[in-house]
């Protein structure tokens, strides 16, 4: 998310459900019948570890931000990957950052420029825009060689348009099924309770690295990783 706008939960969706039943465009109508709208081939939600089994992908969105130097440290503690959804200016703003997520072995993912919601709403042109700026974006931070390899909408507000479009820039749209709502400072204990009750083995866990102020979150995995090693899970990439 943008460093001005809440995340997805605040615009009333529950991430899980939007996970499930992605919003998709009103259908095209021919002779006065419904066409339903098409998938792209391929560009089904990614809402699983790569490999599954009782493993787990830790997720971090909108930043890279003042919280991202801590949040490397602790997994490098625990030599843990994670996937870092980033917004397009932030990654502009923070090449070093960007540089750094990417020499401690984790991974990238396009969060678009501007963070918009609903972004189904948007002009196709507009969602065309948001994702390839952020992915150009986010490239240009990492420097040669740099992979993008998912796309997160805004809210988990996918839609077949936005899907497709992500899938035509070489992306696979990337859900979560544990929502840790840390965007909203619930206090740590209630981060850390939300993923206790919603993880199960190749679940995909959603925090915040930017966006605001994030030492919740900070607090919060500084007592979940240890807790997910001591639950025998090992950190694994969504899959692509």
């Amino acid at each position: 998310m943008s460093p001005t706008t809440t995340p997805g939960a605040a615009a009333g969706r529950t991430p899980s459900a939007a996970a499930s039943t992605p919003a998709s465009p009103a259908p095209a109508t021919t002779a006065g019948a419904p066409v339903p709208a098409k998938d792209a081939p391929g560009s089904s939600i990614s809402y699983a570890t790569a490999t599954g089994g009782r493993t787990v992908a830790l997720t971090f969105d909108d930043g890279p931000g003042k919280a991202t130097g801590q949040v490397l440290a602790l997994l490098a503690q625990y030599h843990a990957k994670a996937t870092f959804c980033e917004i397009g200016p932030q990654a502009t703003a923070n090449p070093a950052l960007v540089k750094q997520i990417l020499a401690g072995g984790h991974r990238l993912c396009d969060h678009t420029v501007h963070h918009p919601q609903p972004m189904h709403t948007l002009s196709h042109d507009k969602q065309v825009y948001e994702i390839d700026a952020a992915k150009d974006m986010i490239t240009a931070a990492g420097g040669p060689g740099t992979q993008v390899s998912w796309f997160r909408a805004p809210g988990g507000d996918f839609s077949a348009d936005n899907r497709q479009i992500a899938v035509q820039d070489g992306l696979r749209p990337l859900g979560w099924t544990v929502d840790t709502r840390d965007w909203s400072k619930p206090g740590v204990p209630a981060i850390i309770a939300n993923v206790k009750k919603e993880l199960h083995p190749g679940g995909i866990i959603l925090m915040h690295d930017g966006g605001g102020d994030r030492s919740q979150t900070v607090a919060a995995l500084q007592q979940l990783l240890p807790w997910l090693v001591q639950q025998g899970y090992t950190f694994d990439f969504p899959a692509a």
